[in-house]
């Protein structure tokens, strides 16, 4: 004789739990089938996992953007170069000639055009990262990938120029009678420290960057008044010398980590630029700002890891 099948049982019937809100019942519906929120923030140890895990990305990112931000210029990648050789000419004119800066400090020129390059190594960096997020919003909201790869791809990009203006710095020094040293070695140590500071400041603006985009306006003036106060056109000891002035003056002028990478840099390549005229501790300072910069700007930025690219 034909069998019957029996209909399934009806599931039972969920009993709300007493006082329970309907989102902690729906939380808790999500974790028994193991769902989680999508564009969640990760912990901090798997946010670095994940960023290293994508290294590679984020150094062909850093090599096409710069491939690609003179493909429009005659010149080309010259303009990596030229452009800060054309802002020291400028500043030789002005501080070395016209207001005499360049009396007391030997081998001027050297002394300029490091302090030139180096700080513009900050200042691009800074300047990039305000606009890492904010600049990129398309490519936030197509992909999923940890956020911080852009301001980082974008400090190597700096760097990758820097390197390419290191090349003219060392003929500009040998034109001028700084030859090689077992102290030019120590250009690797400085530019390692100066970019993780540079790349942990450039995650603090990005952030500040993604939701205020005005500040990419600011940002221009804030540089100005800081390269100034770094000695990159004068020596901060000359243009001390006689004056009385506050001694916590003195400390942060000789304290600022970009007359810090400076000095360290000018210490390594010119001769005539002695340990004396270093701050004390140098080497504590640069390396205390750089851990600063680069852990604070880190954790910084990743907090606010899945507001990025919204609202």
């Amino acid at each position: 004789m034909p069998q019957t099948l029996d209909p399934p049982a009806p599931a039972p019937a969920r009993v709300p739990t007493p006082g329970a809100s309907p989102d902690s019942e729906l939380r808790a519906l999500a974790e028994r089938h193991g769902l989680t929120v999508s564009g969640a923030r990760p912990s901090l140890s798997e946010y670095t996992r994940q960023l290293w895990a994508r290294r590679h990305f984020i150094a062909s990112f850093a090599t096409a953007r710069l491939t690609a931000m003179y493909t429009t210029a005659k010149l080309g990648q010259l303009w990596q170069v030229m452009t800060p050789l054309l802002n020291a000419g400028v500043y030789y004119l002005i501080f070395g000639v016209l207001i005499g800066t360049s009396k007391g400090v030997p081998n001027f020129v050297p002394f300029l055009v490091t302090g030139v390059f180096v700080f513009t190594f900050t200042q691009n960096s800074v300047m990039a990262g305000t606009r890492a997020i904010s600049g990129n919003l398309g490519l936030v909201r197509a992909l999923h990938f940890p956020r911080a790869c852009l301001p980082i791809s974008f400090c190597l990009v700096q760097l990758q120029q820097l390197l390419f203006s290191m090349g003219v710095l060392m003929l500009i020094l040998l034109g001028f009678g700084q030859l090689p040293t077992w102290s030019w070695l120590l250009v690797v140590p400085a530019l390692a420290l100066q970019f993780l500071f540079n790349t942990g400041l450039a995650m603090v603006m990005a952030r500040l960057g993604s939701k205020t985009p005005d500040l990419a306006q600011l940002m221009p003036f804030i540089m100005r008044t800081w390269m100034y106060a770094s000695g990159v056109m004068f020596s901060i000891d000359l243009i001390l010398k006689g004056k009385h002035v506050p001694k916590i003056v003195e400390i942060l002028l000789n304290g600022n980590p970009a007359a810090v990478y400076i000095d360290l840099m000018r210490f390594a390549l010119i001769d005539s630029f002695k340990a004396s005229q270093l701050p004390p501790h140098v080497w504590a300072f640069a390396g205390g700002w750089a851990l600063l910069a680069g852990i604070v700007g880190f954790v910084y930025f990743w907090k606010a890891e899945e507001r990025y690219g919204r609202g």
